[in-house]
């Protein structure tokens, strides 16, 4: 409503924009409602099935009200990756012919602890009784339809169950593959290498184009693909208060300093009002002319704003501190009085035992045990009370333990009663023995801190209705502006910044540093957001947005921008070999040296299955896969490794003796497949043909 207000508060000139735009708004909207705007009433489709709409939808909705303070989008975003997971699982349980019978569907409903521990399921013996929950939902028909919804997925999971078990019976490992895992970690090969790395040519001297770059990633299209994407550049106009609207709220706040003379139309008569410096009833007045209202807590020196703590802090009883500048507001104090001792800090030493309400135990002990030790551990901190700290780590079973038992500050009420009352009612360097449900806690004093009392009146700094006009006539003016002309060349000359593009995917909500700004993303997957297409965003407590769209790409490849780091890394190493490789022609290692200005190195009793060379080079298993295949003192063609380019000429190969038993290295290879199973939904999906019609609706 106050956008509203503003709006008709605008000029002539401004309204008829408004009313223009409002009517191809509407105009716009009659053509794209309905099924107008959607050639699609489907959400997408997997392998050639489609997903409804109007399900989808459904599913979008309960997430959303799931309670979890999910967007709508957010919500689109996790069904859309359940709805593909499913179907394409489903379609791979169909294939197998999977079948799950009552028991186990029952097995995964029990898993469910509102289920399987429910008192109303279990019978005398506190177990899951199959025959009281069939009689509750016939009993209760209403809650038949959550029963069937449960009984799908639990459907699913069981099948799921089943499905990951052959996977993984399946992922057999031979006793061949056991040998050769022997053979990769006990074979030893001794060589002499030389070593031209990557990093002595500058990368100056090698240039990588993005038409390489884009070459490269054809070549490799399911490594780098990806959704396609449009960059947005943007100018942002903020709305925020001017010098004058400061000096404003400055003016407004001072004058409540001082009393005032009102007209009083009851009596007919001037009164005189006080002001703050005079008041009776600070409370009162704070609420009467504060946009925050008064609080009565005491508050510590370290909790007041920083630049005014000192003087807020020291302030006498009655005395008034400011106008001063706090985040958004202008301030003016009144001290109402100190209180000693508000915030307390302490450190303590927690002996618990089993059935405390404590998560990390050192040992298992009873209750009187644990109070035994507590005791002891109590007379040897009166002993030595600057051992509290050592005697914390030794003994505690608290997190705290790690800072020595140390709590930090607290306010009463914080911790538990017992604990509260007796560090708020003993003074600094008490030590005493306390139980709580926690166990028993040595309790030491170590700080306590006074504070004060303020009655503060608060004035939000906002920008005036005049500094708001000027920001949305010269935002409404640069982006009718661009739309004709160059978007840099109009933000230059209106003198504002453009912040570099910003690359959104279609479903993306997150906008660069403006954080959630999915109507922007959302405009620019529209139809009308053509290549240079220019609209004006109005953005709560911010400002106004003026977007333009730099670049589409919808080559299904991930932005060149984004993949540079690493795929211009790569082609820079490739070009830089082949000036390497054209140095070490020679027919000694010794003469490749020179060439290269390296020198020559040795390995020893280097593995295949640790394929590390010394001086820090780190792995290099194309190398040493050549020292072991290489014939004794026989010199190796350049070898294009991951630091540079390689000559190797082999000493020896050392065989390991054979064994009987490779059981411990097959049980090693096994372990390291263990997970498997989990990369067979992202091999689903890599294969699968997937539309994606979401950005047709208004997710």
């Amino acid at each position: 409503m106050a956008v509203l207000s503003k709006i008709r508060q605008r000029s002539a000139l401004m309204i008829g924009l408004i009313a223009f735009a409002l009517f191809a708004f509407v105009i716009q909207g009659l053509f794209e409602g309905g099924t107008f705007k959607f050639n699609t009433k489907d959400v997408g489709s997997i392998n050639g099935k489609d997903i409804s709409f109007e399900d989808f939808r459904i599913k979008v909705s309960n997430v959303e009200k799931s309670g979890q303070g999910i967007t709508s989008t957010a919500a689109a975003n996790r069904v859309w990756e359940q709805e593909v997971s499913v179907a394409l699982l489903t379609s791979e349980f169909d294939k197998l012919g999977l079948r799950v019978g009552e028991k186990h569907i029952i097995e995964i409903l029990k898993s469910d602890q509102n289920i399987g521990q429910n008192p109303m399921f279990l019978n005398a013996a506190g177990m899951f009784d199959l025959n009281k929950f069939k009689d509750y939902f016939k009993a209760n028909p209403e809650q038949a339809s959550f029963l069937k919804e449960r009984e799908k997925d639990a459907e699913l999971n069981a099948k799921y169950q089943i499905y990951s078990t052959l996977v993984k019976a399946a992922n057999y490992t031979t006793k061949a593959e056991g040998k050769l895992k022997y053979e990769m970690e006990a074979n030893k090969a001794n060589f002499s290498y030389v070593g031209a790395l990557y990093s002595s040519i500058k990368d100056s001297e090698v240039k990588v184009t993005d038409d390489e770059i884009l070459e490269y990633m054809k070549k490799n299209p399911k490594r780098f693909k990806a959704d396609e994407t449009r960059s947005i550049e943007y100018v942002l106009i903020e709305d925020k208060p001017s010098k004058e609207d400061l000096a404003e709220v400055k003016s407004k706040i001072t004058s409540l300093l001082s009393g005032s003379v009102v007209y009083n139309q009851a009596t007919g008569k001037n009164d005189t009002v006080a002001g703050f410096r005079t008041t009776a009833n600070p409370i009162e007045f704070v609420n009467s002319n504060s946009d925050i209202p008064y609080d009565s807590s005491y508050v510590a020196k370290k909790d007041l704003p920083a630049v005014d703590a000192e003087q807020l802090y020291n302030l006498a009883p009655g005395a008034v501190y400011g106008p001063y500048v706090f985040g958004d507001y202008y301030c003016i104090s009144k001290s109402l009085g100190r209180k000693v001792g508000v915030n307390a800090k302490a450190s303590h030493i927690l002996i618990s035992y089993e059935g405390a309400q404590v998560p990390n135990q050192r040992e298992k002990r009873t209750k009187e045990e644990a109070k035994a030790k507590a005791e002891e551990v109590l007379a040897q901190v009166n002993a030595n009370p600057e051992g509290f700290m050592m005697l914390a780590f030794q003994y505690s079973d608290d997190s705290s333990a790690q800072q020595g038992g140390d709590l930090g500050y607290f306010g009463p009420g914080q911790m538990v009663k017992p604990f509260s009352d007796f560090v708020f009612n003993n003074g600094i360097g008490k030590i005493g023995l306390v139980e709580t449900q926690f166990g028993f806690h040595i309790i030491k004093v170590t700080d306590k801190q006074d504070g004060v009392r303020l009655a503060t009146v608060a004035q939000k700094i906002e920008p005036s209705e005049v500094t708001s006009d000027k920001a949305f006539a010269q935002a409404t003016k640069f982006e009718m502006d661009a739309a004709d002309s160059d978007f840099n060349k109009v933000a230059k000359a209106m003198k504002l910044a453009v912040v570099p593009a910003v690359s959104v995917a279609a479903m993306d909500e997150n906008f660069g540093s403006l954080g959630n700004q999915r109507a922007i993303v959302r405009w620019a997957f529209g139809e009308d957001a053509k290549l240079g297409a220019v609209k004006r965003f109005e953005i709560a407590n911010v400002g106004h947005v003026i977007a333009t769209v730099k670049s589409i790409d919808d080559s299904g490849f991930a932005p060149i921008d984004q993949v540079r780091p690493y795929v211009e890394t790569k082609l820079k190493n490739a070009k830089k070999a082949e000036i390497l490789k054209a140095k070490m022609t020679a027919s000694s290692l010794e003469a490749i040296a020179k060439a290269t200005a390296s020198k020559v190195e040795n390995a020893v009793n280097v593995t295949l299955d640790n394929p590390v060379l010394n001086g820090g080079v780190g792995q290099e298993p194309k190398v040493v896969g050549n020292a072991f295949v290489l014939a004794p003192n026989k010199i190796s063609a350049p070898i294009e490794g991951n630091t540079g380019v390689y000559v190797v000429k082999t000493t020896s190969i050392v065989k390991a003796p054979a064994v009987k038993d490779v059981a411990p290295y097959v049980a090693k290879l096994k372990a390291q497949s263990a997970n498997d199973v989990s990369r067979v939904l992202p091999a689903l999906k890599d294969i699968a043909d997937i539309k994606d019609n979401r950005r047709q609706f208004s997710f």
